[in-house]
């Protein structure tokens, strides 16, 4: 098991909660809300990463955490996919979309190289 004492301690956590405020912010501009469905679908990925994270750590054994910790990335590349969607349809500024594309690209690394680690 990894050597961390609580899931809060893992970087990946701490920045997708950041992550998570920062789609709860975006998502809550006029333009944006009015879109329901990718709204409630983006916050819902989103989410879905710090939680399945937090999930995976307290399972206690690296095979359930890896297990976890795969479908938290995958749920970055759902956020990631709905982030084009969302500038494409003009719902966030480039400036916006490069900033939490980044974001969440960042995360998807981190959590890869921590299941890497952990397969180790």
């Amino acid at each position: 098991m990894s050597s961390f004492k609580s899931f809060e301690e893992i970087i990946s956590w701490q920045k997708s909660r950041e992550f998570n405020k920062n789609v709860y912010i975006i998502t809550n501009n006029d333009a944006f809300k009015k879109d329901i469905d990718l709204t409630r679908q983006i916050r819902r990925a989103s989410i879905s990463i710090s939680s399945n994270i937090a999930e995976g750590f307290e399972r206690n054994t690296d095979k359930e955490f890896i297990h976890f910790l795969h479908i938290a990335k995958a749920s970055a590349g759902e956020v990631r996919s709905q982030l084009y969607i969302a500038f494409d349809l003009k719902y966030l500024t480039e400036s916006e979309f490069e900033s939490l594309l980044s974001a969440i690209t960042e995360i998807s690394k981190l959590l890869g190289g921590f299941i890497k680690y952990l397969q180790k």
